[in-house]
């Protein structure tokens, strides 16, 4: 069985989290621990905070929530979402990933693949899109399998889905300084979510469902919807990866290589 990878402890250590009690407000708890120095914190601290988010009565994505209720969530706490060196943070996500499309069971019920990264943080919505977007560059160019079948390559495509070890994901990026509440992670968070669960359950009619309950516990939280939203196959999904909300005609910062793309994931 595939163990996550992380990088070695640091030596300067943060005192443990303080849990908020669970009827404090959502966008309080999540002001308090980006204010804490989590960059350096245990390993164990990063995951508790990332937990305390989701599992927070207000958290608006119950498709997370089940994960984490169900221990279903692999994580991994990484140093650097800007490390491109050889063998560097994201050398070891792509490793990482790879492994768990391999194993992890595609049949099975919800889960989700979580990489926190220690820095850098971003100040504004636009520093993190363009970490977000190299970073899923640099994992395209190091990963040795073709594009996933039965989604496109190209991010302006409709049917784009990021593809890793031959698997289709949606990512979900995650950082302080979102927008959106349900956003704010406490340090810059990639979610990788297959993105054949989703369609299972569009084929089995709980996806809409689904949806539709997300979409208005969202709106509660953040009091407006969130103009990014939008179904697979109307709009590419690419356009919802960072979080902030992109002008019409924007361009995903990203260029699949045409060797990789083959059969369906070429449309």
């Amino acid at each position: 069985m595939w163990h996550p990878v992380t990088p070695e402890e640091r030596t300067r250590r943060a005192p443990a989290i303080r849990r908020r009690n669970v009827t404090d407000p959502l966008v309080e708890v999540l002001e308090e621990r980006a204010a804490e120095d989590l960059g350096d914190a245990p390993r164990g601290d990063i995951v508790d905070a990332i937990e305390e988010m989701v599992s927070h009565p207000e958290y608006p994505c119950l498709g997370a929530r089940s994960v984490f209720r169900r221990a279903a969530a692999t994580m991994v706490v990484l140093d650097a979402l800007d490390d491109t060196s050889s063998g560097g943070s994201l050398d070891q996500l792509v490793a990482a990933l790879g492994s768990y499309a391999h194993e992890v069971d595609q049949e099975g019920d919800l889960v989700s693949f979580v990489a926190c990264f220690r820095g850098p943080v971003p100040a504004h919505e636009s520093d993190f899109e363009r970490l977000l977007w190299k970073a899923l560059q640099h994992l395209h160019e190091r990963d040795a399998e073709p594009w996933a079948e039965g989604v496109a390559a190209d991010p302006e495509n409709p049917h784009f889905a990021f593809s890793v070890a031959g698997t289709a994901f949606f990512v979900v990026g995650l950082h302080p300084n979102a927008s959106r509440v349900a956003r704010r992670a406490p340090l810059p968070t990639l979610v990788f979510n297959l993105h054949d669960q989703f369609e299972r359950m569009r084929a089995d009619g709980r996806y809409e469902r689904m949806r539709d309950t997300i979409r208005r516990r969202d709106t509660e939280l953040q009091g407006s919807v969130n103009p990014m939203v939008s179904d697979h196959g109307e709009t590419s999904e690419a356009r919802q990866y960072a979080g902030r909300a992109v002008p019409t005609g924007w361009t995903p910062p990203f260029e699949p290589d045409p060797e990789s793309v083959t059969g369906e994931g070429a449309r």
